[in-house]
């Protein structure tokens, strides 16, 4: 099947081969995929291999056959985002968290625009605590895990500002005592929901439970990032 003029974005690359890459790709109409690019490693391959670094959008023309696509050609669809420094580590965050959460061919349009709207919040030096949290909440929207953010899952009452709670996965926001480490407030889960930004508190306590929820998402497995993240932040 030929692919022609295929919104995407490398997600990750690694040598395949002596002379390829083997790729993997956030697309617009046909989700994660994984594709070789033959040819792109090498001296003479310099203006190629450059096509194919992260946060670039691309149009890409792909041969598929089988589980891989090959890769027909790749062009720049508009000038590179400018992501630099701890937040190209965070960038390298959203590229892992694709990967590891979203099954391969299985179509996200609404994931491509939240990832590409991210990308650019990230590179307008947005806040990036909360430019994270947005991302993960739409995230798992797009893969049919939405977040219940505004009411109880024990009685379906809507949440209490002051109240705590704790999301339990699969289930929902049960009441919480204050002092446990994963408790939010229940304003700072209305603010996640309202699209509202909570203070510095507020931002990591639902740091925090996103974690714990992206932790139960793989089955109680770790990203590499949260370990690279927090040794970076750490040392700065």
């Amino acid at each position: 099947m030929l692919i022609e003029q295929q919104p995407a974005y490398v997600l990750h690359a690694r040598p395949y081969r002596e002379t390829s890459l083997l790729l993997e790709c956030l697309t617009l109409d046909h989700g994660r995929l994984g594709v070789v690019a033959r040819g792109v490693r090498g001296a003479r391959a310099g203006a190629q291999r450059a096509a194919l670094e992260p946060f670039q959008r691309l149009s890409m023309d792909l041969q598929r056959r089988g589980e891989l696509a090959t890769l027909r050609s790749a062009e720049p669809l508009d000038r590179p985002v400018r992501i630099q420094g701890d937040i190209a580590l965070v960038g390298l965050y959203l590229n892992e968290l694709v990967i590891r959460l979203c099954p391969r061919d299985d179509p996200q349009p609404g994931l491509f625009g939240a990832y590409r709207q991210t990308l650019h919040r990230l590179a307008a030096a947005e806040p990036a605590g909360w430019t994270l949290r947005r991302f993960e909440r739409d995230l798992l929207a797009e893969l049919g895990y939405a977040l219940q953010l505004e009411c109880r899952a024990d009685d379906g009452e809507p949440l209490d500002p002051e109240g705590w709670y704790r999301y339990q996965p699969e289930e929902g926001l049960w009441p919480s005592a204050a002092k446990l480490p994963q408790a939010v407030q229940g304003a700072d889960l209305l603010a996640l929901a309202a699209d509202i930004s909570p203070g510095a508190d507020g931002l990591l306590r639902l740091r925090r439970m996103m974690r714990e929820i992206i932790r139960a998402q793989l089955g109680g497995g770790e990203l590499h990032a949260w370990q690279v993240l927090a040794a970076a932040w750490r040392l700065g």
